[in-house]
């Protein structure tokens, strides 16, 4: 792509779409799109289209959803099913209508089934049932998923979509009725730390592994299929993650260190843990020849800062 071809990022104010727009422009492109929610309601067809009629991007990352953690899941299924549906209806038809070369669709790791073997190869999609918390959320990036692959089958498309591992970076969550968990153990343990108490509770044994993504290195792997790869390299879905997990209890020891925090750590075993590890096999995008740079230590350093300067 030319460094003045039009680009659209879809959710730009989100976690992922700000670093997909800070990466495309430390690249040099100087036409990256974007609209808020106010701007054009992405889960209209009619105003999406229209949008998308009036500016005719060449490229769309489809970052646009509504996230949240288990709670939000829990609390609010119909929401998390219907407007990420909407969404990746109205985008993705729209971009086939108006001629877009290329489209990534963004989705999640919460897609595989439930006893998905571990580490999860993009092969296991729809092999198992999934996990009842955030099921709908994952019908719907299951169906994104379906949409570019059968649009790319139908009409000759170069839509595909990358499936990232947990998130976490510049402009996260830290809500703690809807963030999810690294955001929530940081802005805890920092509350933990301000208020001088003896001890930081974090729920659960400890002993569940979970995998970390910068949000800037996804957002690296996203321009860099955008740049090189085609619907027939990643075929409907790829996977993006570190290759490697660490445990709850070593993650929250890190939130410990980047906060300061000195008290005692405390697990509360009564709490549930959720699935012993999730997992994501990476070696597909390895062999196209991206991986992750950023330690989690660096990251966890840069994620603190950046909601310390929310405060």
């Amino acid at each position: 792509m030319a460094l003045d071809s039009k680009i659209f990022v879809a959710g730009h104010n989100g976690l992922v779409g700000s670093a997909i727009c800070r990466r495309l422009e430390s690249v040099g492109h100087s036409n990256v799109l974007t609209r808020s929610h106010s701007e054009v309601d992405l889960q209209d067809q009619a105003a999406t289209r229209e949008f998308f009629e009036a500016e005719r991007p060449e490229q769309v990352y489809l970052a646009a959803a509504k996230v949240g953690g288990i709670h939000a899941n829990n609390s609010f299924p119909a929401q998390f099913i219907h407007d990420n549906l909407a969404i990746a209806l109205s985008v993705i038809d729209s971009a086939y209508q108006t001629g877009v070369k290329k489209l990534l669709f963004l989705g999640s790791s919460c897609i595989y089934p439930k006893l998905a073997p571990q580490p999860m190869p993009e092969s296991c999609l729809l092999t198992g049932e999934l996990e009842p918390t955030n099921e709908p959320y994952a019908l719907a990036k299951i169906a994104g998923i379906k949409l570019c692959e059968s649009y790319n089958r139908e009409y000759g498309t170069n839509f595909f979509s990358a499936m990232p591992t947990n998130l976490y970076g510049i402009g996260d969550n830290f809500d703690l009725e809807t963030s999810h968990v690294l955001p929530a153990l940081l802005r805890k343990c920092h509350e933990a730390h301000e208020q001088r108490n003896e001890s930081f509770v974090v729920w659960g044994s400890g002993t569940p592994m979970r995998e970390f993504l910068y949000a800037d290195d996804l957002a690296d792997a996203c321009v860099f299929l955008m740049e090189n790869c085609s619907f027939a390299d990643v075929g409907s879905h790829i996977n993006i993650g570190t290759g490697s997990d660490v445990t709850i209890r070593e993650l929250a020891e890190l939130v410990c260190e980047t906060v300061g925090f000195e008290g005692e750590l405390v697990f509360d075993a009564t709490k549930p843990d959720g699935t012993p590890r999730k997992l994501l096999d990476v070696s597909r995008m390895t062999s196209l020849g991206w991986t992750a740079s950023t330690p989690l230590r660096d990251g966890l350093k840069s994620a603190y800062e950046w909601y310390l300067s929310t405060l």
